[in-house]
This record gives structure tokens, C-alpha cells and sequence, in this order.
């Protein structure tokens, strides 16, 4: 039965984030794509949007597609790891706990969901089975570390950007405002 769980789990995160990938990288299901993700990143001081833009999609995405396979674990569970942190010092950072606020509730039970897979493994019905791959246990803490001191550098410059007048950091933003925009 822990391995039925493991499928459902992996099926339902990752399909739920490689969908919210290709919403910012192809503008499938209603998303933006990279030029209107790009842009409301810029807005929140994330420059350049587009490269945000493009590494957020490709997080989400490819770390979905891995993680609802269960192929490379725990390459994909640390992409999304990535992603859901930066939208929680970013996009929701400041505001109450729960979704209703505009909070971080959703990315902090995405976090936990990835980092439970990746520590549990992918399970018998996954492709890593399937093939015989099995990825070194140190890759998840190293991997983890790397994202998270991606998302601090991202953020410490998010703070210094916001600190350049609009002028300066080349006239008006694109975009729109992060209110209107999903992360």
C-alpha cells in the first residue's frame, strides 16, 4: 500500500506542477507564458523576468514531469523544492500563512509533499524501478541546499533592485501587477 501512496502522491504533485510550469512557459491552461511571466516577475524586482521566468517554468515543469515519473527521484522533487520556496520568499512572502491571504500555505505543502518523496524514494511503480537508476542519497541535501541558496541570492537581489528608482532600472515594468498575476 506505501507504494500505491507514493504513485498517487508523485501522479497528483507532479502532474499539478508540470501543469503550473507550462502555464509559464507555453501559456497553456490559462498561463502567461515566458513574456507575461517574465513581466510580472519584473514587476516584484526579479530582473531579468524573462530568465526568472524561464527558470521558474522550467522548475515546475521538468521537476513535475520527473517527479510524477519517478524517474531521476530526487532530481525533480528538488526542482520543484526550488521553485515553491522562491514563490514563498517572493510572490507571497510578508503575508498571513493561508491561501485565502495570499499566502505561502500551498508551496509550504507542496515543499512538503516533494521532500517526502524525494526522501521516501520513488516506490516500486516508477521508472527509477523500472530502469535499476538510483541517484546518490547525498543528492537530495546537496541539491536542496543549492536551491535554497538560489533562492536567497535571488531574493537579497529582488531587495537591491527595489531599491533603484523606476527610472533607472529602464522606465515602466511590464506586467502589470502582482495582484492580477498567479504565481
Amino acid at each position: 500500500m506505501v507504494n500505491v501512496g507514493l504513485l498517487i502522491l508523485r501522479l497528483t504533485i507532479g502532474g499539478l506542477m508540470a501543469g503550473h510550469g507550462a502555464q509559464k512557459l507555453f501559456g497553456w491552461f490559462g498561463g502567461y507564458g515566458v513574456e507575461g511571466t517574465g513581466g510580472w516577475l519584473e514587476s516584484m524586482g526579479l530582473r531579468p523576468g524573462k530568465l526568472w521566468a524561464w527558470l521558474a517554468g522550467g522548475s515546475e515543469f521538468g521537476g513535475g514531469v520527473l517527479t510524477a515519473l519517478g524517474f531521476l527521484n530526487p532530481l525533480g522533487p528538488l526542482g520543484i523544492l526550488g521553485s515553491m520556496a522562491m514563490a514563498s520568499a517572493t510572490a507571497h512572502r510578508g503575508k498571513p500563512i493561508w491561501v485565502t491571504a495570499g499566502g505561502p500555505e500551498l508551496p509550504v505543502v507542496n515543499i512538503a509533499a516533494v521532500t517526502a518523496i524525494a526522501l521516501a524514494g520513488s516506490g516500486t511503480y516508477s521508472l527509477d524501478e523500472a530502469m535499476g537508476t538510483e541517484l546518490p542519497r547525498w543528492t537530495f541535501p546537496a541539491g536542496a541546499a543549492v536551491a535554497l541558496a538560489t533562492v536567497a541570492f535571488a531574493v537579497g537581489r529582488q531587495s537591491e533592485q527595489a531599491q533603484i528608482p523606476e527610472e533607472e532600472a529602464g522606465g515602466e515594468l511590464a506586467g502589470g501587477t502582482e495582484a492580477q498575476h498567479p504565481v
